[in-house]
């Protein structure tokens, strides 16, 4: 018996799919596959294997090392895998053992640019049939079955900005490889575009051989795009996606993020989801979350209002409240670099502190819609572009049923966002960690051993990070002292 039969870890539908997945292995078309899981930053890792090969290991899993759930950004182990318990109190971690990622069928694509090739997202088990505590899409998949429970689904729709930059050097000279602790010289970019020609066409059209691209990719992978835009700054663009199942948007963002990476290398540019990087003249860039509960007993839109003037139902005030009340907390998870907190500053179309407003932009949470309107909706500006979706995601849920459970007001519209007084975003991922830690509600819903272990993750980037001297501190220090 396979291991996923073995534990019964699929649907009716995952069967079903599986099935047509076999079906097309064995049809000859394809090479090989990619066995893929979404780590703890969001990063895709995994295997690929010959297409007779993933017949059999479709349902038998694939194994892959605990190592990859102890890593930080810079692919640092910064667990004691070694020691009792693999430094995560879990015998099974110990050691570098192995974990199984096992494929969900239901997410089976060829990649339109890899010949040949066929990929699927992976869940990963302990050799018990026990999910890993760590396996991020798990727990988010936990939280929405929670949702679920209380009558609601989870409705979310992307709005991402990145830059796509032209490769002037690659840096492939051996001492520029680097090592754990210590990455590799990032390529040396040029522009695709100057900036601050917001939307003109002719910014898109000089773009226009990256926009085709990155279009004709993402729909031969049918993620449901929407629109291409020309962002306000240098080489940046913004995309959006329809609105659709909070697990599926979760999972297409993963794909989404890699396949704009992986295409733009192979035609020499390289694409960044980094926040803020360090070029002259370039700008932040945001995730932007649209979410609404629907209810499951009919399909309506909870959020929508009943009487005209209304922005949200109670259900959807709620909600907000809860997202107020959380915000702070949930930024470790919505912004889980160093660098995405240098873009929380004051009238830059970006949020600084934790307030609501109707239809505005320099608010965190932006309110859409009203009385009559199905595509009601909060709009949470809060985000980076490399948050792990998962994570991102579960915090919502979490803070805004919160929210609903205890009845929280979110008080009035706040009409000039950077003149409202209201709590701080947090300054720094330091800040935001400590916000994490002591917020009793997101503790108890990712669980308090999920909530340590990511934290551990993150303060081992941050304590590399404080070791290295800045170009700032080389500037204010070195001939002034």
């Amino acid at each position: 018996m396979s291991f996923v039969d073995r534990f019964g870890l699929w649907s009716e539908a995952q069967q079903q799919a599986a099935r047509d997945v076999i079906a097309a292995l064995e049809g000859g078309k394809l090479d090989v596959v990619r066995f893929s899981f979404p780590d703890q930053h969001g990063i895709l890792r995994g295997k690929t294997l010959v297409a007779q090969e993933a017949v059999r290991a479709l349902k038998s899993g694939v194994t892959i090392t605990t190592t990859m759930y102890a890593k930080d950004t810079s692919h640092r182990t910064v667990f004691p895998v070694f020691t009792s318990g693999g430094g995560f109190s879990r015998p099974e971690m110990q050691g570098a053992a192995d974990v199984l990622m096992v494929a969900d069928p239901t997410t089976f694509k060829v990649l339109p640019w890899a010949p040949n090739t066929g990929w699927l997202l992976c869940d990963t088990y302990f050799q018990s049939g026990v999910p890993v505590p760590f396996d991020t899409r798990q727990l988010f998949r936990r939280t929405l079955a929670n949702l679920n429970e209380a009558g609601y689904g989870l409705v979310t729709g992307l709005e991402v900005e990145c830059h796509v930059f032209k490769v002037a050097q690659h840096h492939m000279r051996p001492e520029d490889a680097g090592q754990p602790g210590q990455p590799g010289v990032p390529p040396d970019v040029e522009l695709m575009s100057h900036g601050y020609q917001y939307l003109t066409e002719l910014r898109y059209d000089a773009v226009d051989s990256v926009m085709e691209l990155v279009r004709k990719t993402t729909q031969q992978l049918d993620l449901p795009l929407r629109s291409l835009e020309v962002e306000f700054g240098p080489s940046q663009f913004e995309f959006t996606f329809a609105p659709g199942d909070a697990l599926k948007t979760a999972d297409d963002m993963i794909l989404f993020r890699n396949a704009v990476k992986q295409v733009c290398r192979r035609e020499g540019f390289h694409a960044t989801f980094m926040c803020r990087p360090r070029i002259p003249n370039v700008v932040s860039s945001g995730w932007h979350l649209h979410q609404s509960l629907r209810r499951l007993a009919d399909g309506s839109n909870a959020f929508m209002p009943t009487e005209a003037g209304q922005d949200l139902s109670p259900v959807g005030r709620h909600y907000l409240g809860g997202l107020l009340a959380h915000a702070c907390g949930a930024t470790a998870l919505s912004t889980p670099t160093l660098n995405g907190y240098k873009r929380y500053r004051p009238y830059s179309l970006a949020p600084d502190r934790a307030i609501w407003g109707r239809d505005n932009r320099g608010v965190m949470l932006r309110v859409l819609g009203g009385a009559g309107d199905s595509a009601t909706r909060i709009e949470n500006r809060v985000g980076e572009p490399a948050a792990n979706p998962y994570l991102y995601f579960a915090s919502q849920v979490l803070s805004g049923m919160d929210g609903i459970a205890r009845g929280l007001d979110p008080g009035p519209s706040a009409d000039a966002p950077y003149e409202t007084q209201a709590a701080s975003l947090p300054h720094t991922l330091t800040e935001a960690l400590g916000c994490l830690r002591e917020d009793a509600v997101l503790s108890e819903g990712l669980g308090a051993g999920f909530v340590d272990y990511f934290c551990h993750i993150k303060e081992a980037e941050i304590a590399r990070f404080n070791l290295e001297v800045s170009e700032w501190e080389q500037r204010e220090y070195f001939e002034l002292f």
